[in-house]
């Protein structure tokens, strides 16, 4: 007992001290707001300052542990964003799907080859899925080109964006017919007589007279008549509807068709 009356002073003045402490937040007065404010920065800068020290002193190993957890985590977001881009885009599929009388095969672009005159895609499905040559190719817009080549996993497309591939279409309205290629920028219709009833805003579709392409799927709307200088014949431009260079997913239409009427005019679009 003698010992701790010995330090009865120091006892009193941490118990004093703690109380202090403990009141000081409730303190709203002028002195006592400084007071504080001057702790807590003491506070922050020790607080960094023993930060520092720290990382300083501590082990390259933990360290290039925590620069490898910081990289896993940034590929890991960047997938989570990738499957979120993926996934809004399989549904738009799926709801298009859905609206189909076509038996429709989803497939992944692995592979674009975009230049100005000769645009081909690879995608992730071949003959195991049923897939063969001639067979169209669509996204959820429109039409984006056939296929070229399979092989057991792989399907070769030419897309529409291609000057090798011409394509059968019409007018939607005015039921005018004519042949589609690739010009560069858009879609043209050559020599279509310069009297035809044909006209910016609208809407081309495959034609029922393709033994290739099957009948009223959407290709693009007409930007611009064009007549010749003889007056008798011009061009049509079209816009495609097809968006296929920003789609990770196209679809592949399985068509059961004639073979003895396609190999009459396969050529037309497969061999030029």
């Amino acid at each position: 007992m003698k010992n701790i009356f010995e330090f009865k002073e120091y006892l009193i003045l941490a118990i004093l001290l703690i109380v202090s402490l403990a009141l000081l937040p409730f303190n709203d007065s002028p002195q006592v707001k400084n007071l504080r404010t001057y702790a807590f920065s003491i506070f922050a800068y020790a607080t960094e300052a023993t930060q520092d020290v720290l990382t300083f002193f501590r082990p390259e190993e933990e360290l290039k542990k925590e620069k490898k957890l910081n990289g896993e985590l940034s590929l890991q977001v960047n997938l989570l964003r990738e499957y979120g881009i993926e996934n809004i885009q399989l549904k738009k599929m799926l709801d298009y799907y859905d609206s189909t009388k076509y038996l429709l095969i989803a497939a992944k672009v692995v592979s674009r080859n975009v230049t100005k005159t000769n645009g081909n895609l690879i995608l992730n499905r071949g003959s195991k899925y049923g897939i063969t040559e001639a067979m169209p190719v669509i996204d959820e817009f429109g039409l984006a080109g056939i296929v070229t080549e399979v092989s057991r996993d792989f399907s070769l497309v030419r897309t529409i964006k291609n000057s090798k591939l011409k394509i059968a279409v019409t007018d939607q309205r005015s039921r005018v017919s004519g042949i589609a290629e690739w010009g560069g920028s858009r879609l043209v219709l050559k020599n279509i007589p310069a009297s035809a009833d044909v006209a910016p805003g609208d809407r081309i579709i495959t034609s029922e007279f393709s033994s290739v392409f099957p009948p009223s799927i959407p290709v693009g709307l007409i930007t611009k008549k064009e007549i010749n200088i003889n007056g008798l014949l011009g061009n049509v431009f079209v816009k495609p509807f097809s968006e296929f260079e920003k789609e990770n997913f196209l679809f592949v239409v399985k068509l059961i068709k004639n073979k003895q009427i396609d190999s009459l005019k396969l050529n037309l679009y497969l061999k030029r």
